[in-house]
């Protein structure tokens, strides 16, 4: 996979500021009579100028998928998602509208202060939304790295092949056709499956999240 997106590239040139800089001297009012004429015939080659530039340099937005990309495509989105869920979640100036059915009870909207004004987001408005981007990189931290499933098994196995009949009795091994799997004598194996499945829970909550406000990451 090879990714190349620049930043936005603004190179629209404002007629007023090449007069400012112009009459660098004193400060120019829009509309005088000399500034208003001058920037009229001033704005067709700030057009084209921009034109120009937008066609020599414009905004890259180049994305190139290879096979093996899609393999495992979850994998290869959370590795990209991750680092730039956690860098909006640090530098965001905004958040959408969480709906409280998503979030714990003592930050819905209903558990907040009464607002001064109707328009006025409620006093837990930034904090739901705090609280859904911590879910979303909970998840991809998890789905990118399965490691959290060490704490919650122990032991090792110890497996042993038991000849038995159709009907599951053991018999001689000469005799057998079918072999039941079972524990030996030496297996400390245990899993607390209880408590992965909880996280699993909270992992698959995290993705449902990310799917219904996938709208809402913008700064």
């Amino acid at each position: 996979m090879k990714v190349y997106i620049s930043g936005y590239r603004n190179h629209w040139i404002s007629p007023y500021k090449v007069l400012e800089k112009v009459f660098f001297w004193r400060e120019i009012d829009y509309d005088e009579p000399i500034i208003e004429k001058w920037s009229g015939r001033l704005n067709p080659i700030c057009v084209a100028w921009q034109k120009f530039l937008d066609f020599v340099h414009p905004k890259i937005d180049y994305v190139k998928i290879d096979r093996y990309d899609t393999w495992s495509m979850d994998h290869t989105l959370g590795s990209i998602a991750l680092p730039m869920l956690k860098q909006l979640k640090a530098i965001k100036h905004g958040a959408p509208f969480v709906d409280d059915e998503d979030v714990p009870d003592d930050i819905k909207s209903t558990s907040a202060p009464p607002k001064e004004n109707e328009w006025d987001v409620d006093e837990n408005h930034f904090k739901r939304w705090d609280w859904v981007m911590d879910e979303m990189i909970f998840a991809f931290e998890h789905k990118l790295d399965a490691s959290w499933q060490d704490a919650y098994h122990s032991g090792v196995h110890d497996t042993v092949w038991k000849p038995v009949d159709a009907n599951g009795n053991e018999v001689p091994k000469a005799d057998a056709k079918y072999f039941q799997m079972d524990k030996g004598p030496n297996d400390t194996y245990e899993c607390d499956y209880d408590g992965m499945a909880v996280v699993e829970k909270r992992i698959k909550n995290g993705f449902r999240l990310f799917g219904k406000y996938y709208q809402g990451l913008w700064d």
